[in-house]
């Protein structure tokens, strides 16, 4: 090694005034070359990798924090609902809809009770409700009755059709729910 390097600095001791410079530029510019992108690009290129790493952690870290309170929301929906289900009233369901009914003064044309799917925890009781020729507001405030009684119903489906006769007029069928502890 020590032989090759005696040789270069032989050559370059023989060479002229002009040429060393030449030679001592073109060497410069190549050690500057090699320095940029052995040393200097995967340096930024690490710094830009962890700044995009860091932009997505920091994306990350905010959508799970809006997942979270989302659970949050929900989970604090769930226990109001569980304490509602626990403290409300029992009754029969058909019984309190007739008597929200007559709140609301709205005629139930049909009560038809469903089936409900089984669940470990809680008994559900389904009525399918049929009105006929009711107006808009009346059955805005039927319903309304219904949402906020004290006894945790709940409307499952609502098919509202107006009257071919008197547009102003609908037939409204809709189903509602009852739960309890079992």
């Amino acid at each position: 090694m020590s032989e090759l390097w005696g040789r270069v600095t032989a050559a370059f001791a023989n060479l002229a005034q002009r040429e060393r410079l030449l030679v001592s530029a073109a060497a410069a510019l190549t050690a500057t070359a090699i320095l940029y992108f052995a040393v200097i690009v995967p340096i930024l290129g690490i710094g830009d990798r962890a700044s995009v790493r860091l932009t997505g952690a920091q994306n990350t870290y905010q959508m799970m924090r809006h997942l979270r309170a989302d659970y949050d929301e929900v989970q604090g929906r769930l226990v109001g609902i569980e304490r509602r289900i626990q403290r409300g009233r029992q009754g029969n369901l058909r019984t309190t809809l007739e008597r929200l009914a007559a709140l609301s003064q709205v005629r139930v044309e049909s009560m038809e009770p469903q089936t409900a799917p089984a669940s470990a925890e809680y008994r559900e009781t389904k009525v399918e409700v049929g009105l006929k020729g009711v107006t808009l507001p009346q059955t805005v405030a039927y319903l309304h009755q219904i949402e906020a009684t004290t006894e945790v119903l709940a409307i499952k489906t609502l098919r509202i059709r107006t009257r071919p006769n008197k547009p102003e007029l609908l037939d409204v069928t809709f189903t509602v729910s009852a739960f309890e502890r079992i």
